[in-house]
Protein backbone atom coordinates (compact mmCIF):
# COMPACT_ATOMS: atom_id res chain seq x y z
CA UNK A 1 0.00 0.00 0.00
CA UNK A 2 2.77 2.58 0.72
CA UNK A 3 3.74 2.31 -2.67
CA UNK A 4 0.51 3.36 -3.92
CA UNK A 5 1.06 6.95 -1.86
CA UNK A 6 3.66 9.62 -2.03
CA UNK A 7 4.26 12.61 -0.37
CA UNK A 8 5.99 16.10 -1.11
CA UNK A 9 7.32 18.87 0.70
CA UNK A 10 5.36 21.99 -0.84
CA UNK A 11 7.36 23.93 -3.67
CA UNK A 12 6.38 27.26 -4.71
CA UNK A 13 5.76 26.25 -8.32
CA UNK A 14 3.02 24.06 -6.95
CA UNK A 15 0.55 27.15 -6.14
CA UNK A 16 -1.84 26.27 -9.14
CA UNK A 17 -1.76 22.70 -7.99
CA UNK A 18 -2.06 23.49 -4.24
CA UNK A 19 -4.95 25.73 -4.50
CA UNK A 20 -7.21 23.98 -7.24
CA UNK A 21 -7.35 21.51 -4.46
CA UNK A 22 -7.74 23.50 -1.70
CA UNK A 23 -10.80 25.21 -3.20
CA UNK A 24 -12.62 21.88 -4.11
CA UNK A 25 -11.86 20.31 -0.79
CA UNK A 26 -14.78 19.17 1.43
CA UNK A 27 -12.97 20.71 5.01
CA UNK A 28 -10.77 23.64 3.89
CA UNK A 29 -11.61 27.28 3.90
CA UNK A 30 -9.65 30.27 2.15
CA UNK A 31 -7.66 30.44 4.89
CA UNK A 32 -6.01 27.59 3.18
CA UNK A 33 -5.07 29.00 -0.04
CA UNK A 34 -1.24 29.68 -0.34
CA UNK A 35 -1.85 33.76 -1.09
CA UNK A 36 -3.46 33.76 2.81
CA UNK A 37 -0.61 31.25 3.98
CA UNK A 38 2.44 32.65 2.56
CA UNK A 39 1.52 36.43 4.07
CA UNK A 40 3.33 35.57 6.56
CA UNK A 41 5.57 33.22 5.41
CA UNK A 42 8.96 35.13 6.80
CA UNK A 43 7.58 34.33 10.49
CA UNK A 44 7.23 30.07 9.97
CA UNK A 45 9.18 27.82 8.54
CA UNK A 46 6.45 26.70 5.95
CA UNK A 47 6.19 22.29 5.63
CA UNK A 48 3.16 21.57 4.10
CA UNK A 49 2.42 18.62 2.66
CA UNK A 50 1.01 16.93 -0.46
CA UNK A 51 -0.33 13.80 -1.08
CA UNK A 52 -0.68 11.81 -4.00
CA UNK A 53 -1.55 8.40 -4.76
CA UNK A 54 0.39 7.22 -7.93
CA UNK A 55 0.30 10.64 -9.40
CA UNK A 56 -2.94 12.52 -8.60
CA UNK A 57 -3.06 14.89 -5.18
CA UNK A 58 -5.55 13.19 -2.96
CA UNK A 59 -4.50 15.45 0.28
CA UNK A 60 -2.57 18.47 1.95
CA UNK A 61 -1.58 19.20 5.36
CA UNK A 62 -0.83 23.43 5.92
CA UNK A 63 1.96 22.85 7.65
CA UNK A 64 5.48 24.38 9.82
CA UNK A 65 8.38 22.98 11.37
CA UNK A 66 9.46 23.47 14.79
CA UNK A 67 12.70 21.19 15.67
CA UNK A 68 11.12 17.91 15.62
CA UNK A 69 7.91 18.91 15.57
CA UNK A 70 4.98 19.50 12.85
CA UNK A 71 2.34 21.86 13.24
CA UNK A 72 -0.85 21.97 11.55
CA UNK A 73 0.01 25.89 10.39
CA UNK A 74 0.41 27.96 13.38
CA UNK A 75 -0.56 31.32 11.21
CA UNK A 76 -3.74 29.94 11.02
CA UNK A 77 -7.09 29.77 13.04
CA UNK A 78 -7.56 26.41 12.32
CA UNK A 79 -5.95 23.42 10.25
CA UNK A 80 -6.04 19.84 10.00
CA UNK A 81 -5.62 16.91 6.98
CA UNK A 82 -7.69 18.66 3.87
CA UNK A 83 -9.81 15.86 2.03
CA UNK A 84 -11.44 15.68 -1.81
CA UNK A 85 -14.99 15.63 -1.25
CA UNK A 86 -15.50 12.10 -3.10
CA UNK A 87 -12.86 10.52 -0.96
CA UNK A 88 -13.59 7.40 1.13
CA UNK A 89 -13.02 6.28 4.80
CA UNK A 90 -10.53 3.64 3.92
CA UNK A 91 -8.79 6.09 1.62
CA UNK A 92 -8.02 9.02 4.35
CA UNK A 93 -7.50 5.89 6.79
CA UNK A 94 -4.22 5.50 4.06
CA UNK A 95 -3.63 8.53 3.94
CA UNK A 96 -2.99 9.29 7.39
CA UNK A 97 -0.88 6.54 8.23
CA UNK A 98 1.05 6.95 5.26
CA UNK A 99 1.34 10.58 6.51
CA UNK A 100 2.42 9.18 10.25
CA UNK A 101 4.99 6.58 8.83
CA UNK A 102 6.41 9.66 6.57
CA UNK A 103 6.90 11.79 9.47
CA UNK A 104 8.07 9.80 11.88
CA UNK A 105 11.29 8.02 8.88
CA UNK A 106 11.79 11.84 8.54
CA UNK A 107 12.81 12.30 12.11
CA UNK A 108 9.70 13.96 12.72
CA UNK A 109 8.53 13.21 16.56
CA UNK A 110 4.82 14.87 16.97
CA UNK A 111 2.39 16.05 14.52
CA UNK A 112 0.40 18.74 16.31
CA UNK A 113 -3.17 19.33 14.90
CA UNK A 114 -5.23 22.21 15.31
CA UNK A 115 -8.53 20.71 13.95
CA UNK A 116 -11.08 22.91 11.12
CA UNK A 117 -14.32 23.24 13.52
CA UNK A 118 -16.85 21.47 11.91
CA UNK A 119 -19.39 24.58 11.38
CA UNK A 120 -16.84 24.56 7.86
CA UNK A 121 -17.13 21.40 6.60
CA UNK A 122 -19.42 21.60 3.28
CA UNK A 123 -19.40 17.42 3.55
CA UNK A 124 -19.19 15.07 6.51
CA UNK A 125 -15.90 14.98 7.34
CA UNK A 126 -14.53 13.39 10.89
CA UNK A 127 -12.53 10.81 9.76
CA UNK A 128 -9.41 12.25 11.03
CA UNK A 129 -11.67 12.41 14.54
CA UNK A 130 -11.75 8.69 14.50
CA UNK A 131 -7.96 8.05 13.89
CA UNK A 132 -7.16 10.98 16.08
CA UNK A 133 -8.64 8.03 18.99
CA UNK A 134 -7.31 5.30 16.68
CA UNK A 135 -3.15 6.19 17.58
CA UNK A 136 -3.90 7.50 21.08
CA UNK A 137 -3.82 11.80 20.26
CA UNK A 138 -3.32 13.66 23.36
CA UNK A 139 -5.91 16.33 23.27
CA UNK A 140 -3.51 19.76 24.43
CA UNK A 141 -6.24 22.38 23.77
CA UNK A 142 -9.97 23.37 23.28
CA UNK A 143 -11.26 26.45 22.58
CA UNK A 144 -14.73 27.57 22.60
CA UNK A 145 -16.38 29.17 19.94
CA UNK A 146 -19.98 30.64 20.09
CA UNK A 147 -21.94 30.58 16.95
CA UNK A 148 -25.74 30.47 15.83
CA UNK A 149 -27.13 27.77 13.25
CA UNK A 150 -29.12 30.63 10.68
CA UNK A 151 -31.80 27.98 10.28
CA UNK A 152 -32.80 27.61 13.90
CA UNK A 153 -31.88 30.75 15.43
CA UNK A 154 -32.94 31.73 18.91
CA UNK A 155 -34.99 34.51 19.51
CA UNK A 156 -32.97 38.07 20.63
CA UNK A 157 -34.42 37.66 24.55
CA UNK A 158 -31.65 39.22 26.54
CA UNK A 159 -32.85 43.09 27.85
CA UNK A 160 -29.89 44.51 27.31
CA UNK A 161 -29.36 43.72 24.23
CA UNK A 162 -33.13 44.72 22.75
CA UNK A 163 -32.69 48.15 24.95
CA UNK A 164 -28.76 48.40 22.94
CA UNK A 165 -30.48 47.61 19.41
CA UNK A 166 -33.17 50.82 19.85
CA UNK A 167 -30.48 52.86 21.83
CA UNK A 168 -28.35 52.88 18.00
CA UNK A 169 -31.80 53.42 16.36
CA UNK A 170 -32.17 56.27 18.85
CA UNK A 171 -29.17 57.76 18.12
CA UNK A 172 -29.89 57.24 14.41
CA UNK A 173 -26.32 54.92 13.98
CA UNK A 174 -25.07 54.24 9.97
CA UNK A 175 -23.30 50.77 9.18
CA UNK A 176 -21.12 51.02 6.29
CA UNK A 177 -19.52 48.08 4.55
CA UNK A 178 -15.81 48.97 2.91
CA UNK A 179 -12.99 48.34 1.47
CA UNK A 180 -10.93 50.65 4.06
CA UNK A 181 -9.96 49.28 6.67
CA UNK A 182 -7.73 52.05 8.07
CA UNK A 183 -10.64 53.99 10.03
CA UNK A 184 -11.18 50.79 12.11
CA UNK A 185 -8.15 49.92 12.97
CA UNK A 186 -6.51 53.21 14.27
CA UNK A 187 -9.54 54.63 15.56
CA UNK A 188 -11.06 51.91 17.69
CA UNK A 189 -9.33 48.67 17.07
CA UNK A 190 -5.74 49.12 17.92
CA UNK A 191 -6.50 51.65 20.81
CA UNK A 192 -9.73 49.45 22.04
CA UNK A 193 -6.96 46.72 22.38
CA UNK A 194 -4.46 48.40 23.40
CA UNK A 195 -6.28 49.93 26.72
CA UNK A 196 -8.09 47.43 27.51
CA UNK A 197 -6.28 44.07 26.71
CA UNK A 198 -2.92 45.92 26.68
CA UNK A 199 -2.50 43.69 23.27
CA UNK A 200 -2.65 44.48 18.90
CA UNK A 201 -4.13 42.82 16.70
CA UNK A 202 -3.10 39.50 15.59
CA UNK A 203 -3.16 41.35 11.69
CA UNK A 204 -1.42 44.86 11.33
CA UNK A 205 -3.08 47.00 9.03
CA UNK A 206 -1.33 46.60 6.42
CA UNK A 207 -1.33 42.77 6.55
CA UNK A 208 -5.13 43.06 6.83
CA UNK A 209 -5.44 45.48 3.39
CA UNK A 210 -3.13 42.85 1.65
CA UNK A 211 -5.05 39.89 2.69
CA UNK A 212 -8.53 41.61 1.75
CA UNK A 213 -6.76 42.56 -1.73
CA UNK A 214 -6.33 39.10 -2.85
CA UNK A 215 -9.58 37.96 -1.40
CA UNK A 216 -12.28 40.76 -1.29
CA UNK A 217 -15.13 38.56 -1.67
CA UNK A 218 -13.94 36.32 1.33
CA UNK A 219 -12.64 39.32 3.62
CA UNK A 220 -15.38 42.23 4.55
CA UNK A 221 -15.24 45.16 6.73
CA UNK A 222 -18.61 46.54 8.41
CA UNK A 223 -18.19 50.15 10.40
CA UNK A 224 -20.73 51.98 12.82
CA UNK A 225 -20.99 55.63 12.40
CA UNK A 226 -22.53 58.41 14.65
CA UNK A 227 -22.88 61.88 13.07
CA UNK A 228 -19.85 60.71 10.43
CA UNK A 229 -17.78 59.63 12.82
CA UNK A 230 -16.41 55.77 13.34
CA UNK A 231 -17.44 54.42 16.64
CA UNK A 232 -17.52 50.55 16.32
CA UNK A 233 -16.90 47.88 13.73
CA UNK A 234 -16.38 44.11 13.07
CA UNK A 235 -13.77 42.25 10.45
CA UNK A 236 -15.76 39.91 8.81
CA UNK A 237 -14.23 36.39 6.78
CA UNK A 238 -16.48 34.56 5.12
CA UNK A 239 -16.18 31.29 4.07
CA UNK A 240 -18.92 28.74 2.31
CA UNK A 241 -20.84 27.76 5.13
CA UNK A 242 -19.82 30.64 8.03
CA UNK A 243 -19.66 34.00 8.29
CA UNK A 244 -16.88 34.46 10.97
CA UNK A 245 -15.80 37.81 13.07
CA UNK A 246 -12.17 37.97 13.16
CA UNK A 247 -12.41 41.35 15.35
CA UNK A 248 -15.02 43.13 16.76
CA UNK A 249 -14.28 46.70 18.26
CA UNK A 250 -16.41 49.89 19.87
CA UNK A 251 -14.84 52.79 21.65
CA UNK A 252 -16.68 54.27 24.49
CA UNK A 253 -19.24 56.54 22.04
CA UNK A 254 -19.88 53.25 20.50
CA UNK A 255 -20.52 51.31 23.80
CA UNK A 256 -23.04 54.41 24.59
CA UNK A 257 -24.87 54.74 21.75
CA UNK A 258 -24.83 50.87 21.46
CA UNK A 259 -22.69 50.55 18.68
CA UNK A 260 -22.53 46.80 18.67
CA UNK A 261 -25.58 45.50 19.15
CA UNK A 262 -26.91 47.65 16.68
CA UNK A 263 -24.11 46.23 14.12
CA UNK A 264 -24.66 42.94 15.11
CA UNK A 265 -28.54 42.89 14.85
CA UNK A 266 -27.68 43.87 11.37
CA UNK A 267 -25.30 41.20 10.06
CA UNK A 268 -27.18 38.11 11.72
CA UNK A 269 -30.25 39.38 8.86
CA UNK A 270 -27.31 39.87 5.96
CA UNK A 271 -25.76 36.43 6.49
CA UNK A 272 -28.96 34.43 7.08
CA UNK A 273 -28.06 32.70 4.20
CA UNK A 274 -25.11 31.15 5.59
CA UNK A 275 -25.00 27.88 7.48
CA UNK A 276 -23.36 29.82 10.80
CA UNK A 277 -23.01 32.93 12.23
CA UNK A 278 -19.83 32.19 14.24
CA UNK A 279 -18.64 35.06 17.06
CA UNK A 280 -15.66 33.68 17.73
CA UNK A 281 -13.94 32.47 20.85
CA UNK A 282 -13.66 33.77 24.31
CA UNK A 283 -11.21 31.88 25.32
CA UNK A 284 -7.69 33.53 26.94
CA UNK A 285 -4.80 31.58 28.58
CA UNK A 286 -3.81 29.14 25.99
CA UNK A 287 -8.16 28.09 26.64
CA UNK A 288 -7.72 27.43 29.83
CA UNK A 289 -9.74 30.97 31.00
CA UNK A 290 -13.31 32.64 29.91
CA UNK A 291 -13.86 36.27 28.70
CA UNK A 292 -17.27 35.52 31.09
CA UNK A 293 -18.46 38.99 29.94
CA UNK A 294 -17.66 38.61 26.36
CA UNK A 295 -19.14 35.62 26.39
CA UNK A 296 -22.35 36.32 27.91
CA UNK A 297 -22.69 39.02 25.25
CA UNK A 298 -22.42 36.53 22.51
CA UNK A 299 -24.72 33.86 24.47
CA UNK A 300 -26.92 37.21 24.70
CA UNK A 301 -27.60 37.37 20.77
CA UNK A 302 -28.60 33.36 20.50
CA UNK A 303 -24.90 32.15 20.03
CA UNK A 304 -24.65 28.65 21.77
CA UNK A 305 -20.86 26.84 22.20
CA UNK A 306 -18.99 24.40 20.01
CA UNK A 307 -15.48 23.32 21.02
CA UNK A 308 -12.54 23.94 18.73
CA UNK A 309 -9.93 21.01 19.61
CA UNK A 310 -6.30 20.70 19.81
CA UNK A 311 -4.19 17.34 19.04
CA UNK A 312 -0.87 15.75 19.42
CA UNK A 313 0.21 13.06 17.93
CA UNK A 314 3.10 10.46 18.89
CA UNK A 315 4.08 9.88 15.15
CA UNK A 316 5.53 6.07 15.74
CA UNK A 317 2.07 5.23 16.66
CA UNK A 318 1.32 4.48 13.13
CA UNK A 319 2.07 1.27 14.43
CA UNK A 320 -1.90 1.35 16.21
CA UNK A 321 -3.59 1.52 12.60
CA UNK A 322 -1.68 -2.04 11.33
CA UNK A 323 -4.57 -4.08 12.39
CA UNK A 324 -7.60 -1.54 12.41
CA UNK A 325 -10.05 -3.33 9.45
CA UNK A 326 -11.65 -6.59 10.12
Amino acid sequence: MEDLYQIKIYQPSQKSLWDGFVKNAKNATFLFQRDFMDYHSHRFKDHSLLVFKKEKLVAVLPANLVGDEVHSHQGLSYGGLVLGKKITFEETFQIFKQLLVYLNEKGIIKLNLKLLPKIYHQLPSDEIDYLLFLVKASLTRRDLTSCIYTETPLKIASSNRLRGIKKGEKNQLEIREEPNFKLFWEEVLEPNLAQVHDQKPVHSLEEIELLQSRFPKNIKQFNVYKDGEIVAGTTIFETATVAHCQYISANPKGRKTGGLDFLFNYLLQKFSHKKCFDFGISNEVQGTKLNKGLLHWKESFGGRSIAHDFYEIKTENHQLLNNVFL
